[in-house]
């Protein structure tokens, strides 16, 4: 079986939605699975649902009413007609009841916001925003029958069994494996990305890119020939297109590269959606929705990447510290523990660190906002230099053509050089 899987930027309006019963023409729909995510910025709304709910502002319901209205108005631009779209597939979804369904996900919403006693805001958090992959894949698989594209409806949290870990649920495979198997097995069908289910029936949610997961834990659990994820670019590239003029289409990438990709900050795939896939090599395709014939990128059991070229990776807005002893003593093992415990509490990322006999260099991801507090907390052991709003560049596979383009106008903090990977960390 095939897994497809439709990210939100893909069904964020009409035409998106259109476009996926598009490429379906095109590519089939035999034996095939298909995952969905919320439409658009759902998931970013249902946030704030949850912001508002807890500084008990009553507009939150204002704002599930203004959620409802946008997939509303999804709905109303999938009845008007359109080329390629034949009136009897119109009048058979315009008699689909769909608009009901989606009221009574949004009330169901509701409902189990004004029932809430919890206060584990992760536990709500996974209750709320699961609703947007709820309204999505109605909608999504409502369209679809009604364009003769028969896909069955399957619930997420009835087939992906995990933990209680709210927020980033780990899978409990055993369980998942048979209900996937016992479930999915041959027949066309459409599902949520990013959310399961525990062992009470709470939902729960996968984490960071938890529909590209979701596509690979069916893949693995149905010994699938592939899983093809659906993005607004031609494939892989070797450098975001948004940071740097020239790119290069990566058209096949080991499993183990790929990770190595995002490891070091490369929007590729996440590595824990390549794991499952790689146990049983599983190929995982990168493939363009506004062209779907085209080849794409293809992450695979291959021995290097084609083309061989280097690979640009920029984040943005890090931190650069230098921690050294009072005193000029040896920064040793029991320094190294203090300070990255003192990383892990003000949930501070690490990019790059390299340590000499004296002081101890590191280029972190502030996301929390919470430099400040790791510098008073550092300070009372060790003397501090830092500076902020640096760039930490990573040059997978680097010739000197690329260290010399990628130092080019910039001042150097620190440069470190292994066997396949540059890191610099610059100020711009």
């Amino acid at each position: 079986m095939e897994i497809y899987k439709f990210g939100g930027a893909s069904i964020k309006d009409a035409d998106g939605v259109r476009n996926v019963l598009k490429v379906l023409q095109i590519m089939g729909t035999e034996d095939l699975g298909v995952v969905i995510s919320a439409m658009g910025k759902t998931t970013n709304d249902l946030e704030g649902v949850i912001s508002s709910y807890q500084d008990n502002d009553a507009r939150y319901l204002d704002l599930i009413d203004e959620l409802y209205l946008k997939h509303l108005a999804i709905i109303t631009g999938l009845e008007m007609p359109f080329e390629g779209i034949k009136e009897v597939w119109l009048f058979r979804f315009r008699e689909s009841g769909i608009k009901k369904v989606v009221k009574a996900i949004i009330e169901s919403l509701k409902g189990e916001m004004l029932r809430n006693q919890s206060k584990n805001y992760s536990f709500l958090y996974d209750q709320v925003v699961s609703h947007g992959e709820l309204l999505s894949t109605k909608i999504v698989a409502a369209f679809l029958n009604a364009c003769d594209m028969p896909l069955v409806w399957k619930d997420a949290r009835q087939l992906i069994k995990t933990d209680q870990k709210y927020r980033d649920a780990g899978v409990n495979w055993k369980e998942t494996e048979h209900l996937i198997g016992s479930s999915c097995q041959g027949q066309p069908f459409i599902t949520q990305g990013f959310i399961g289910s525990d062992s009470n029936g709470f939902t729960t949610t996968l984490g960071r890119e938890g529909s590209d997961y979701t596509a690979a834990i069916l893949a693995y659990c149905l010994n699938g020939t592939g899983v093809t994820i659906w993005k607004d670019v031609p494939g892989v590239l070797n450098a975001d297109p948004r940071v740097f003029e020239k790119t290069t289409l990566l058209n096949k990438i080991p499993y183990n590269e790929a990770i190595e990709l995002a490891f070091y900050g490369a929007s590729v795939i996440h590595p824990k959606t390549l794991q499952p896939l790689q146990g049983k090599e599983i190929p995982l395709y990168v493939k363009s929705f506004i062209q779907p014939e085209e080849v794409g990128t293809v992450i695979t059991a291959v021995e290097t990447m084609e083309p061989l070229t280097p690979c640009y990776i920029v984040r943005k807005n890090m931190v650069f510290l230098k921690i050294s002893s009072r005193d000029f003593s040896f920064i040793g093992e029991h320094n190294i523990s203090d300070i990255f415990r003192e990383l892990s509490l003000h949930k501070m990322q690490v990019g790059l660190l390299q340590n000499s006999a004296i002081s101890f260099s590191l280029c972190i991801e502030d996301k929390y906002s919470k430099i400040n507090e790791l510098l008073k907390d550092l300070e009372s052991h060790y003397r501090i230099s830092h500076v902020e709003g640096v760039s930490l560049y990573t040059v997978r596979h680097y010739d000197g053509d690329a260290i010399e383009f990628i130092e080019s106008g910039k001042v150097v903090l620190l440069k470190q050089r292994a066997q396949e990977t540059l890191q610099l960390v610059v100020k711009e």
